[in-house]
């Protein structure tokens, strides 16, 4: 069967790079891309891809839906509108595949249990690279034996939301095999605030936002007389698209919401 996909965001970097590997993948057809303005009446008129792409551009989620009658909307746009897009798609039977973070629990909650009802897969992932879900799980294990942990994340300066959508799904992680304990001096002060990073169950998070990074990110473990860095680094985000393909394929068999890639590898 082949898929038929939507993209909501495919003027993005990661959009634009999900457009091409939908479209050449033999499985997938792009039926529609969803934008937050009028920017043409096709992907064919934007400078960005191929004259001959003539697959349409939408404002409206519901109208590109019924227009298009996609099997699955990948959500690659910013925190400020996934949450209704999300929840759009699945209230038409839509099933989603997101990789924009930024969601709040009370969020998730309600996407879990709509997902559930309307029997539509939803996959959820703060990072689609199988390197960093490996990182994430690693991690985890090494945390059983060293818990004095901190997470340094570091992003381009166009990212919208600190910390990353891997950071914080990289100390929920730890967080189920460490017991919650206050890092560092007990006594200790910051002469500046958030010079320690944000605080997650006694673990720091430190975000770093710089011109020329993509996705990167350090665990560091200590203990005594030693330390454990487990690193990965996303140098393009071609990177994130084997994460893509297979949240795709996969979520058409789904009939509940999974939050991170690691559920389902």
């Amino acid at each position: 069967m082949t898929i038929r996909v939507a993209i909501a965001g495919a003027r993005g970097k990661m959009g634009s790079e999900a457009v091409k590997t939908v479209c050449k993948h033999e499985g997938m057809v792009l039926v529609a891309a969803l934008d937050y303005k009028h920017v043409g009446e096709s992907l064919s008129q934007l400078e960005m891809f191929p004259p001959n792409l003539d697959v349409p551009i939408y404002t409206n989620l519901s109208q590109l839906i019924t227009e298009t009658n996609p099997d699955v909307l990948i959500d690659l746009t910013n925190p400020h509108s996934v949450y209704e897009h999300t929840k759009e798609a699945m209230l038409h039977n839509v099933r989603t595949v997101v990789g924009t973070t930024g969601f709040t629990d009370e969020q998730l909650e309600e996407l879990s249990l709509l997902a559930r009802e309307k029997k539509c897969g939803c996959i959820i992932a703060p990072n689609f690279a199988i390197g960093a879900i490996l990182m994430m799980k690693f991690a985890k294990e090494a945390a059983k034996y060293l818990p004095h942990v901190e997470i340094i994340e570091l992003h381009h300066d166009r990212k919208l939301d600190a910390p990353s959508g891997t950071g914080k799904k990289t100390a929920q992680m730890i967080a189920e095999v460490r017991e919650a304990s206050k890092q560092g001096h007990p006594n200790e002060i910051e002469t500046m605030m958030g010079a320690r990073g944000a605080d997650f169950e006694g673990m720091r998070i430190h975000s770093v936002r710089l011109p020329g990074l993509v996705a990167h990110q350090e665990v560091i473990f200590g203990g005594d007389g030693q330390m454990l860095t487990i690193r990965h680094d996303s140098f393009n985000r071609e990177s994130f698209m084997s994460g893509v393909v297979f949240c795709v394929e996969t979520v058409m068999t789904m009939e509940e919401l999974v939050y991170g890639l690691e559920n389902i590898l």
